[in-house]
């Protein structure tokens, strides 16, 4: 059976995902141009791999990929696709931008600024909006956008707006997007969402999750979308590279050499260290689909092929005799990994 195929349910609303999902970031013109030559076979290369779910924001190249997506996705039936798109960041049109550009990642002109805006209004007009770059009249998730700073008006506002939605039928899940875990575990357990997306937390490099997020998600009933589980690039070659980044940083040394081990590891055992760093946080219950980024078809398939990649549980077991995975790490393979 193909590992992609929808099998695994994603939150408490009856919504399925299989073990890869498609973050077209990418497809925004991240930290380049992408022409369409490149970016217009990325969807449907990835529906022809199996990939349902999508992942998307306002945030990617000032909707941009938002628009990307829509059009990648024009003509596929709306019961066979799950999207989430992501609200906190409304785009304000900036008159007379007079040729600048974006500085906050992404290639393309800065012809809308980005205002932070938790508020019930700004909740229902982001999601609105999003529609109307996607083409749809309904997105299946909404998570809170990166509130590090906005805890309180996305405990008081965000979360309630998003309720309502998920009431009228505009979304059917509801959570956040983070790089952090703690922050999404007072989440988990101080509001009523159902599905979270951890970026580069839980990760062959970093595991800390375990300690807060991941149980609390069990206990709660709350399904995980893992993303960022190369960290940024280190692992995302066989071979890691010095000039690869960490976290979007520079590689500090002690990582680097970490995962240089790694790569020894799954040299040793013939198995590339990106189909590792894609699988393992499938090994945890409560994380149900790991999302990776593309920018075109070439990378949408090759992504796909790692999960296709069988993994010997000796690997797993050497992981861990040296100290390079935590000792109570559960992996897939194991009998308490989800199904």
């Amino acid at each position: 059976m193909n590992a992609l195929a929808a099998e695994t349910p994603l939150g408490r609303n009856g919504l399925r995902v299989g073990a890869m999902a498609y973050g077209v970031a990418a497809l925004g013109n991240l930290l380049r141009p992408v022409p369409q030559q490149e970016w217009v076979g990325a969807v449907p290369a990835a529906w022809e791999c199996g990939v349902r779910y999508f992942d998307v924001a306002p945030h990617y190249g000032l909707g941009l990929a938002e628009c990307r997506l829509g059009l990648g996705l024009r003509g596929r039936p709306r019961d066979e696709f799950l999207i989430s798109t992501k609200v906190g960041r409304l785009l304000r049109p900036v008159p007379n931008s007079a040729g600048a550009r974006d500085d906050e990642g992404f290639d393309v002109p800065a012809d809308f600024v980005r205002v932070r805006d938790y508020s019930r209004d700004g909740i229902r007009q982001s999601l609105e909006s999003s529609l109307e770059r996607l083409g749809l009249d309904r997105v299946d998730i909404a998570f809170v956008h990166d509130p590090d700073d906005f805890y309180v008006e996305a405990l008081d506002h965000a979360f309630p707006a998003l309720e309502e939605l998920r009431a009228e039928g505009m979304i059917t899940s509801y959570g956040a997007g983070m790089n952090q875990s703690a922050m999404l575990t007072r989440f988990v357990e101080r509001t009523d969402l159902d599905v979270v997306m951890l970026a580069g937390r839980y990760t062959l490099l970093e595991q800390g999750a375990l300690d807060d997020l991941l149980p609390a998600c069990l206990e709660h009933n709350v399904s995980i979308v893992a993303a960022g589980v190369f960290n940024s690039g280190v692992l995302a070659m066989d071979v890691p590279q010095r000039t690869a980044t960490y976290n979007y940083e520079p590689v500090p040394h002690d990582v680097f050499k970490s995962a240089s081990r790694l790569a020894a590891v799954c040299d040793r055992y013939g198995t590339p260290l990106p189909a590792v760093a894609a699988q393992f946080p499938l090994g945890h219950p409560a994380i149900r689909t790991v999302c990776l980024g593309a920018y075109s078809s070439v990378h949408v398939r090759r992504n796909a092929a790692l999960f296709e990649i069988d993994i010997p549980e000796e690997l797993w077991s050497e992981l861990r005799a040296q100290g390079l995975l935590r000792a109570d790490v559960p992996t897939p393979g194991q009998e308490n990994a989800h199904k």
